[in-house]
């Protein structure tokens, strides 16, 4: 089932809808559920809400699978480059320079506002233990921001795409200084076809994008954080090759 609210986000008092997946039997139980947050929520559920007219899948998904939970996806905002500003977690030099870094004020938002209303009027276990987050390209950065800079709340964050090129060096910092709990779980993938100029049928170990995955791996290993380092072969920066990673990342963080 399928919920569809508005929500106000403060800095620019304009709405951030919210697509909420609730368990099917949501309301013929007492029952209380994990909770999986995802940027871009519009992307998730359903191809008609979809920005290119393509989902993530994870409505059929979550239909079939064995672990009940509830799933709240935050659009973003829309009009011009507002996605990049809300997303970019870390201040950058280049083409991104030219955006304000609002990510800090977004995960503000979703822990101080979007969650605590979740909780109150969901039936969640709001414990960090059963609190993920996730997200692909700026949504894969700022969930991987929120795993490590908000790991009071989030124990869990699948990081799919992640742009973090653009800002590799605080992002660095941020690994080494961050208090991280070691209950943690990544999850880190990218696709050989947004890695590489040629040879997309082979696992990628050279790329500028694997070394960047395989330096936040190794970090946050060190910090005895359980990560998956996952490439994803012919894979592509769009929703449909995302979709095909939704029972890797869902597996991973919940089920082993």
């Amino acid at each position: 089932m399928i919920v569809k609210r508005d929500f106000i986000y403060p800095p620019k008092n304009a709405s951030r809808p919210l697509h909420i997946w609730l368990p099917d039997d949501y309301d013929r139980t007492d029952d209380r559920y994990p909770v999986l947050y995802f940027f871009d929520g519009h992307n998730l559920f359903l191809d008609e809400d979809a920005t290119y007219g393509k989902s993530w899948g994870m409505k059929e998904f979550l239909e079939g699978w064995s672990k009940p939970m509830i799933v709240v996806g935050i659009e973003c905002g829309h009009d011009g480059y507002e996605r990049l500003s809300e997303y970019m977690p870390y201040p950058s030099e280049g083409w991104f320079g030219q955006f304000q870094p609002c990510g800090e004020v977004t995960m503000d938002w979703i822990v101080g506002e979007i969650k605590p209303m979740i909780d109150r009027e969901y039936r969640t276990i709001p414990f960090r233990e059963c609190t993920a987050i996730g997200g692909s390209s700026m949504g894969g950065i700022m969930a991987l921001y929120a795993g490590v800079h908000y790991n009071r709340w989030f124990s869990k964050a699948a990081c799919v795409s992640t742009a973090m090129g653009f800002c590799m060096e605080p992002l660095k910092a941020d690994l080494i200084t961050s208090d991280i709990s070691p209950d943690t779980r990544i999850y880190l993938s990218w696709g050989t076809r947004e890695a590489k100029k040629d040879h997309y049928d082979r696992s990628d170990r050279s790329s500028p994008t694997y070394h960047n995955h395989k330096y936040v791996s190794d970090t946050l290993r060190k910090r005895k954080v359980t990560v998956k380092l996952h490439c994803q072969v012919g894979g592509g920066h769009c929703e449909a090759d995302w979709e095909k990673l939704v029972p890797s990342f869902m597996h991973f963080l919940w089920l082993e």
